[in-house]
């Protein structure tokens, strides 16, 4: 259904519209839930450009696609070492974006510092290397 209201919204208004953008980052995040990652992230990577030059770095909506991009990354059982280094510059990067323009304790920045500690445990346990049993 969200894959209908993103074809549509796109159809009707185009892509540089803030609801067919917020209609693209629920469809890649209902992706992501069904463990489509490389369509969701397919996605992202087309609108998130857009997204940062039609509403702004600052802005909700692409604060929100690259936590989506990011969790797509995470998730993916194919995710490399540097997938998860590209998860962690993204939500960085989102992070210090969202507490200059939300201030810092706005629930989205709170989420995503919450998703950076956990991938910061994952990425620490990914490259500690691992001991064999005696």
């Amino acid at each position: 259904m969200k894959r209908d209201v993103y074809s549509a919204s796109l159809k009707l208004l185009g892509e540089e519209c803030e609801g067919t953008l917020i209609a693209a980052n629920n469809y890649a995040d209902s992706l992501s839930n069904m463990q489509r990652f490389e369509e969701a992230k397919s996605l992202l990577r087309k609108v998130m450009p857009v997204a940062r030059r039609v509403l702004g770095e600052g802005n909700e909506t692409s604060i929100r696609m690259r936590l989506c991009y990011a969790k797509a990354l995470v998730l993916d059982d194919s995710t490399t070492v540097d997938d998860l280094c590209e998860a962690v510059t993204t939500l960085e990067d989102a992070e210090r974006i969202a507490r200059r323009v939300l201030g810092g304790a706005h629930p989205l920045v709170e989420h995503i510092e919450y998703a950076l500690g956990r991938l910061g445990e994952a990425l620490r346990a990914r490259e500690a290397p691992s001991s064999t049993p005696s």
